[in-house]
């Protein structure tokens, strides 16, 4: 299966191997970058504006590698929720039969990185400035910084692009009509949870 990721950033790159070998063990995934314009500015500062640059990358790079499986557009952004600023990721996955996008887990940034970032500076730039490193961004992140290690952006980024391709991996219920109210055959019934 020859995948794209819309990125040259070996963060996302390896995010996308990472998941693409748990969920096909046995098969074997090429997976490969592409540099493509999100379309949205370099720093996305809403929900809205990162999910439009996930999926215009997943886009571009279906129209620029029309040969591949399954192309992957991969956006990082900011968002202010309750006077905090927090940093997330849209993955947008497109393939045949498949149309699918899912938000990443949120990370509270802390207060003088949330204002350098206000003051228009690349969440990636201002965490290398203001923590002494060294192209952050393509390692582990703002995450990785923030948490330690615990975290990191390519597993933040793995877990939310298995979620994308939910529809993937349990088609039957996502073929079901907006209207169906039964359990599938073979599955558990909720209500006896």
């Amino acid at each position: 299966m020859k995948v794209i990721v819309a990125s040259l950033n070996p963060a996302k790159i390896e995010a996308a191997r990472l998941a693409l070998e748990q969920i096909f063990p046995d098969n074997r995934c090429q997976v490969s970058g592409l540099a493509v314009p999100s379309g949205v500015a370099e720093q996305p500062m809403s929900d809205t504006e990162t999910l439009t640059g996930a999926r215009n990358r997943a886009l571009a790079a279906r129209a620029a590698r029309p040969e591949a499986s399954l192309w992957i557009g991969m956006e990082g952004g900011i968002d202010r929720i309750q006077q905090q600023s927090m940093t997330f990721a849209w993955i947008q996955v497109l393939g045949p039969g498949l149309d699918n996008a899912a938000r990443s887990a949120s990370l509270t940034l802390p207060p003088f990185v949330a204002r350098a970032v206000a003051e228009g500076e690349e969440l990636g730039h201002a965490m290398d400035r203001l923590f002494n490193l060294s192209n952050c961004k393509q390692q582990g992140g703002a995450i990785g910084v923030l948490t330690r290690h615990l975290l990191d952006r390519r597993r933040v980024y793995r877990d939310t692009l298995i979620l994308a391709l939910a529809p993937l991996l349990s088609p039957a219920p996502y073929a079901l009509p907006a209207t169906q109210t039964s359990p599938l055959p073979g599955s558990r019934d909720s209500a006896s949870d």
